[in-house]
């Protein structure tokens, strides 16, 4: 069959690969488990309060993989897998690393080279979750905290910003493959006030109210594919309003 006789018109959705990422105890676990029957790969031992179902603790990078595998070849109901969380993913495959180069720290190998290494690592496993998501029509979602990088910006100076926690070769690979980045965050206004000799202090001043933001601004990492608003509360049922999916078996 000629290529030309193969162009596909229209829109073909499919199930969203979604990484949200934010600080300490936000609720991006809880934000996880009210997605559509999920399951949790945990690297890390965090999910004690939280009601899910997820496997056994992981505590290798083997063990990620045949959770992968168990899903792709198994017969089971779920329809969302979460890993939970990246950062600690990325700790098991710097092990994984280590242990094929016979080194004892991912540093060890020479000019940084180990962090390329992981690369192979990292690919694989975002293969895994491809078959998934194509073949048994499974959401993905991936948790990971946040931190605070210097960003060396060409056009202004240089300024800090939050980004996923993970090596930047790494997060770079991981931003590029998913659907939407979300950043997890407190709703936070500024105040001026004054403290006399024409001085003034901005104050900052919180409700508690957890949003998620989904534009790239200065102060963070965020893309969407689905031309959402730029904040939305931090719930499932808020961001998964915005998805038409169409999954195998459903018309």
């Amino acid at each position: 069959m000629k290529l030309l006789e193969q162009v596909q018109a229209g829109r073909k959705p499919a199930p969203r690969r979604v990484m949200l990422y934010g600080t300490h105890g936000i609720g991006k676990s809880t934000f996880a488990s009210m997605a559509d029957k999920p399951v949790f790969i945990q690297t890390e031992d965090g999910l004690g309060e939280i009601e899910c179902d997820k496997f056994p603790l992981t505590t290798s990078f083997d063990e990620a993989m045949k959770a992968l595998s168990e899903l792709y070849t198994e017969k089971h109901l779920y329809r969302t897998v979460v890993v939970d969380s990246l950062d600690w993913l990325e700790g098991l495959i710097w092990a994984e690393v280590c242990r094929k180069r016979n080194v004892e720290s991912i540093e060890d190998i020479g000019y940084a080279k180990g962090y390329v290494f992981a690369l192979t690592q990292w690919r694989e496993f975002l293969e895994g979750l491809s078959a998934l998501r194509s073949d048994k029509g499974m959401t993905i979602i991936l948790i990971a905290h946040a931190r605070i990088e210097r960003f060396e910006n060409p056009e202004t100076e240089t300024y800090d910003r939050y980004v996923p926690c993970l090596h930047k070769l790494a997060s770079a690979v991981v931003q590029e493959w998913c659907d939407e980045i979300l950043f997890a965050s407190y709703k936070v206004h500024t105040k001026q006030t004054e403290e006399g000799f024409n001085r003034k202090r901005a104050q900052g001043i919180g409700t508690g109210e957890r949003i998620i933001r989904t534009t790239e601004r200065p102060a963070h990492v965020a893309k969407n594919r689905l031309n959402l608003p730029d904040e939305l509360p931090l719930d499932w049922n808020a961001y998964a309003q915005h998805i038409t999916t169409n999954r195998k078996g459903e018309k």
